[in-house]
């Protein structure tokens, strides 16, 4: 690892921490260590599982997107490649730039494909991992605001949440809108600085008709994918169900605890409280628990000390067995883009 990223790396692990200590002394971590040291080894373990279920089910979805682009990948590579690009989030500030960057690798050197199409791939799976999300959020905030008083804290939540995914998604449509003129743009600025620095590129030209290829079958890719219905519907609901399945790890947490909390609220839960990854700490690790907390106690009525355990206990499953799953494929594939 280089310096600078070692410098980064560390400044966002004392952020976490400090996140971390605010949080435990807020909640009072005394009780909180209570409720994990009596939670249910049996469901603990079927937080685990049903975190298992999700990195399948998406893993599923980068195959099935692979496949559209004509790249085959054997399943339990996929597995391995998909936890390989959430180990990258999970270290990496602000999440998802680490992630896909560190697949598209892990896809070229697996099945021999050109980066720009694992970039894709990926980048299809990232994107359209989004509007399932945004679709339980809808429907289960709808459905509790039909039973129950909406609070401040829920309805700006709600609401910071769709005006991000609204100006995504004009982001994306604009540039989709204007890719080629994107393309020439990128080509254009890479050579000039090339030109004006003369950095150790090559020649000029050359670099900005190569970025230009490159970028032009990315994008040629992600139509593919696109307007491949059958396999769009296919990996929309498949991203669908690792949504449920992390639905369903949050609900045994909370069981492993004692507490019984409605399906609905963890469903809107997970998505808003996976916003504040966009924190500059590795994987929005501290900033997505104090969320989920912020979100979860005022919903479920439970304790706050009790819900914080829930929630450590489900991001042991989402966030640290990806690590760990992750981090070794990334290590046997022999990728060091991290480094």
């Amino acid at each position: 690892m280089s310096e600078r990223n070692r410098r980064a790396f560390l400044i966002g692990i004392f952020g976490a921490v400090g996140v971390f200590a605010v949080l435990f002394f807020l909640v009072g971590g005394r009780s909180v260590l209570g409720s994990l040291s009596g939670a249910d080894p049996t469901l603990v373990a079927a937080t685990f599982a049903f975190g298992l279920c999700w990195l399948l089910a998406w893993s599923l979805m980068l195959r099935t997107v692979l496949a559209t682009l004509g790249v085959d990948v054997p399943l339990a590579k996929s597995f391995l490649i998909y936890a390989g690009a959430v180990f990258a989030n999970n270290v990496t500030p602000f999440g998802q730039a680490g992630g896909e960057p560190v697949a598209a690798l892990l896809i070229s050197k697996v099945s021999r494909a050109r980066y720009e199409t694992g970039f894709a791939g990926i980048a299809s799976v990232d994107v359209l991992n989004v509007v399932p999300s945004l679709s339980l959020v809808l429907v289960s905030v709808g459905y509790y605001a039909t039973n129950f008083a909406v609070g401040d804290r829920l309805g700006t939540a709600v609401g910071s949440a769709l005006a991000s995914v609204f100006g995504i998604a004009v982001l994306l449509l604009l540039a989709w809108r204007y890719r080629h003129v994107l393309v020439e743009w990128t080509a254009g600025a890479a050579a000039a600085v090339v030109d004006r620095f003369g950095t150790d590129q090559g020649d000029p030209a050359d670099l900005e008709g190569e970025i230009r290829e490159r970028s032009s079958r990315f994008f040629d890719h992600v139509e593919r994918v696109a307007t491949s219905r059958e396999r769009l519907a296919t990996v929309l609901g498949l991203s669908l169900l690792g949504w449920l399945f992390q639905g369903a790890a949050l609900v045994a947490a909370f069981a492993a605890v004692g507490h019984d909390v409605p399906v609905y609220v963890v469903l809107f839960a997970i998505p808003l409280g996976n916003l504040a990854g966009v924190a500059p700490l590795p994987g929005g690790l501290g900033g997505i628990e104090a969320a989920f907390v912020a979100l979860l106690v005022p919903t479920t009525g439970v304790a706050a000390p009790a819900v914080t355990a829930a929630v450590l206990i489900y991001r042991g499953a989402i966030y640290w067995m990806p690590v760990l799953i992750g981090g070794g494929s990334v290590t046997a594939f022999g990728v060091r883009s991290l480094a």
